[in-house]
């Protein structure tokens, strides 16, 4: 999943729904993926409230 850090409020509702735990947040306080983790089910796509997760290209 891609992050658009620019977009993301810092909510964790994504974090909260992802099964592997891939998203986490960073230093500043955004989400991001770990897309070496991250099994591309796109739970926290949906759950989003600021559609700042898309899926990888």
């Amino acid at each position: 999943m891609n992050v658009d850090k620019d977009t993301c409020i810092g909510c964790g509702a994504c974090a909260g729904v992802c099964p592997v735990e891939a998203l986490a947040f960073d230093d500043d306080g955004k989400m991001e993926c770990d897309k070496d983790t991250c099994i591309g089910c796109q739970a926290c796509v949906g759950t989003c409230p600021v559609e700042a997760i898309s899926p990888a290209e």
